[in-house]
Order: C-alpha cells, then sequence, then structure tokens
C-alpha cells in the first residue's frame, strides 16, 4: 500500500502492508456483512421491542430509525474504509484520528467484552434452537455452543476461502429463506387477525421504553461493520469495500423491514409482546404446527452463519494491534500455509467458550451493544478529523450527505448510550468502567515495551 500523505501529515499506518492475502472479492464481502448481520436479533428482538413500546407505529418506527442509523453509519465508515483499507477497521480509524490510546481502549474492549459476548450470545441461541430437535438441557447446550465456536475457529483457521464459503451458502440460503417466510405471510395470512388489521397508534406507551428498545433494535442491525476488520483481505479494497458496506447494509434493512411487517401482519402486538420465540409463533400463524420447526431451522441456519461471520472478522483487530505492538506479538502470528491470522482467531475462539460457560444470552448481548458503541460514534466522528487534518488526500469515496449522515449517527449514538445509563445505571457503568479500565493498561504495556526495546 503506497504512503498516504498531505503537504503536512503522514498517515502512520501505511508503511506496513498487510501479510494477509487478499482473497475476499465483492461477493463476498457483501456475504461476510449480510452473514454477520443477520443472526438471532430478528428472531427474538421483535418480541422485547413490541413489550418496551406497546404500539404499531412505534415499533415500526424503531425499525426504520435503526435502519437510519445503520445506514447513515455504514455510508460514514465507507469513506475510512476506502481511505484506510486495513486490518484492523475501526481499530486503525481510531488510531489515525485519536492516536494509540483510544485505539488500544477499543482493542482492549474487544478482548475482554466484545467478541466474546458476541461469539457467546450466537453461539448459546444456535444451540437453543437445536435443543428444540434434540433435547439437551442446559449443559447439553452450552456444550453444543462451545464446539460450534471451536468447529468455526478450526474453519477459519484453515483458510479464509473456507470461512467466505460458509458465509455465501449460509447468507444466501436464510436470505432467500427469509423473503419467502415475508411473501408467504402477505399472500396466504389473514391480516385482520395481526396487528396491521387494527388502528395503528404512533405513540409508545413510554419514551423511556422507546429508548430501551432501540438498543435491541441496534443489536439486531449490528453487523455492518465487521466488514472493515478484514480490509486487509478484499480485494480492491477502495472500490470493494464502499459498495459492499452499503449493499451489504442495504439488503439487511430491507429484509428486516420485511419480516417485521409480516410478524404485525399475522400477530397482535400483545401477542408478539408476550411471545418468547415471536418468529416460531407467526410461522405456526401462517404454516400451522410444521411452521415451529421451520423457524427453528432457520434460525440455527442464521446464528450459524452470524457465528462464523463474527469468527472471521473479529479476531483481525486483535491481529492489528499485535502488528502494531500494542498487543503480544505472537498474537499477530500467520500461519505459514495457510495465510490467516491463526494466533488471534483461536484466543478469539477460547474466550467466547469461556464465556458461553458462565453468562446468558440476554448479558452478553447487552454488553456487547454497550461495548461497541462508543467505538462507532468515535471512529464516525473521526471522519471529521481526518478531513480536516487531510484535506488534500484522495479519497476514492466521500461520505454522501456529509456532514449530515455523521452528525445523525453521532447524535442517536449519544442518546441511546445516555438512554442505557438513566435505565441500565449499573450495567452501563460496569462496561463502561472496563472500558476506560483499559487506560492504566495501556501506559503499563507502553513502559513495558520501552523498556524490553
Amino acid at each position: 500500500m503506497k504512503a498516504i500523505a498531505d503537504t503536512k501529515t503522514e498517515v502512520s499506518l501505511s508503511a506496513a502492508p498487510d501479510r494477509l492475502p487478499r482473497r475476499l472479492g465483492l461477493v463476498s464481502a457483501i456475504a461476510v456483512l449480510v452473514g454477520s448481520t443477520i443472526g438471532s436479533g430478528i428472531f427474538r428482538v421483535p418480541s422485547s421491542v413490541a413489550a418496551e413500546v406497546g404500539t404499531v407505529g412505534a415499533i415500526a418506527l424503531l425499525w426504520i430509525v435503526g435502519a437510519v442509523v445503520a445506514l447513515f453509519g455504514a455510508l460514514t465508515l465507507a469513506e475510512l474504509a476506502a481511505l484506510f483499507p486495513r486490518s484492523g477497521g475501526i481499530y486503525v480509524y481510531l488510531r489515525e484520528a485519536y492516536g494509540a490510546v483510544p485505539a488500544f481502549l477499543f482493542g482492549w474492549t474487544e478482548l475482554l467484552v466484545i467478541r466474546p459476548s458476541a461469539l457467546g450470545a450466537l453461539a448459546l441461541v444456535f444451540a437453543s434452537y437445536t435443543g428444540t430437535f434434540v433435547p439437551l438441557g442446559d449443559t447439553g447446550e452450552r456444550v453444543l455452543a462451545a464446539g460450534a465456536i471451536a468447529f468455526l475457529a478450526l474453519t477459519n483457521v484453515r483458510s479464509v476461502d473456507w470461512g467466505a464459503f460458509v458465509a455465501n451458502l449460509t447468507t444466501a440460503a436464510k436470505v432467500l429463506a427469509l423473503a419467502l417466510v415475508g411473501l408467504i405471510a402477505f399472500v396466504f395470512a389473514d391480516v385482520s387477525q395481526g396487528a396491521l388489521g387494527t388502528t395503528i397508534e404512533w405513540a409508545p406507551a413510554a419514551w423511556g421504553g422507546f429508548g430501551v428498545a432501540l438498543i435491541s433494535v441496534l443489536w439486531a442491525y449490528d453487523g455492518w461493520a465487521d466488514l472493515t476488520f478484514m480490509a486487509g483481505e478484499v480485494k480492491d479494497p477502495e472500490r470493494t469495500m464502499p459498495r459492499a458496506l452499503l449493499l451489504g447494509t442495504g439488503i439487511v434493512v430491507v429484509l428486516y423491514l420485511i419480516i417485521n411487517t409480516a410478524y404485525l401482519w399475522v400477530l397482535s402486538v400483545p401477542e408478539m409482546a408476550a411471545s418468547e420465540l415471536v418468529a416460531s409463533d407467526a410461522a405456526q400463524r401462517i404454516f400451522g404446527l410444521a411452521g415451529a420447526s421451520i423457524i427453528s431451522a432457520l434460525v440455527m441456519l442464521s446464528t450459524f452463519g452470524a457465528l462464523n461471520g463474527s469468527t472471521m472478522t473479529g479476531p483481525r483487530i486483535l491481529y492489528a494491534m499485535a502488528e502494531d505492538r500494542l498487543f503480544f506479538k505472537p498474537i499477530a502470528h500467520v500461519h505459514p500455509k495457510y495465510k490467516t491470522p491463526d494466533a488471534s482467531i483461536l484466543l478469539c475462539g477460547a474466550l467466547g467458550i469461556a464465556y458461553v460457560s458462565i453468562r446468558s444470552f440476554e448479558r452478553l448481548a447487552g454488553d456487547f451493544i454497550l461495548g461497541i458503541w462508543p467505538f462507532y460514534a468515535l471512529a464516525v466522528g473521526a471522519v471529521f478529523i481526518l478531513r480536516r487534518r487531510l484535506p488534500n488526500v484522495e479519497r476514492p469515496y466521500r461520505t454522501a450527505g456529509y456532514p449530515v449522515v455523521p452528525l445523525v449517527f453521532l447524535f442517536a449514538s449519544v442518546l441511546m448510550l445516555m438512554n442505557s445509563l438513566v435505565r441500565d445505571t449499573w450495567p452501563t457503568l460496569l462496561n463502561f468502567g472496563i472500558i476506560l479500565l483499559g487506560i492504566p493498561v495501556y501506559y503499563v504495556w507502553n513502559a513495558r515495551r520501552r523498556s524490553s526495546a
């Protein structure tokens, strides 16, 4: 990668080329994004959303707001992904804009909170739905979840092409399945039985509940940034990354709006709120008793694909940190034959297995969102800083709607985090505390590194 510079400032990370080969084309890049995003959220979150806001209009507004936030985030990060097509994604953008400390904090939080929580939550949902076909019990489900993480970690060590094949296959299958479920609902179900067959109210039962529900919605949409972590392995990244980010996020938004409309088409809001498995109940109303089995199989496929996507993307952050000597150097090891960051993949897999053993899905999902969204906001804010610092650098893609688009994303992020602090104070403070604990750890690490040098 050629050094990027303007008359005053040189980009600090441009000198060291990635050691990972560029193997992912546009289709595989889109599949990684869509596969990482569509996991368990769309099958579980609509129930909690209905319980929090209580009206059809508020439910629709939440999913539309979530779509706008995700699209605006993707539009903004596309500029940075084209400018810095390096492994690590957000980690790289934070370091270029703010320096080593915020970048280290992101990697620290990724190590202790974000990636283990994401892997654990997805694996637990995969195992719990597998339990609808084969009775496993709590212990059996946790063992299966741990086995799924281990299997996909080894698969992604074997080859990024193997991981991409799993992503392509599972993404195509679940996109088709979700679209068909929505289409069948509109054609064969009786709308008079659902919420859309009644008078639509727009105001939520409580605006505080609206903010809490938005966190769940953003969990369901999360994944649009994961592709940036693998930018160092994408072919022609200056062109491919913006296209994949925008097309992939657009596909997710369309599918989510379709499937939520299908839920409201066949179920009332109280039925959705009371349902533990809203997708299964909706399918049973459409397909009869076979509906629950159909949805269970779809959720298994969907969460397995998302688990694979998270296993592919997240370890690249720790790899990039180790490359920059902000983490143990052996974690930057690249397999001599398979050309994959095997050490970082195995480390993330081991932590995911540990979290599966000790935590619940709800806590894992909540920790993931609260851990990663402060860094999403900082990464989007980096666009403003880097445009001012590097005004003369050629940008293959520039954020559409700048500066309104990134400002709207930042406003939504701040509101969501403030609402979480008010409504779920102690877990939020705990996550922020873990993030800030990384500051003294960074200075200790830096002193150790200088001493050894």
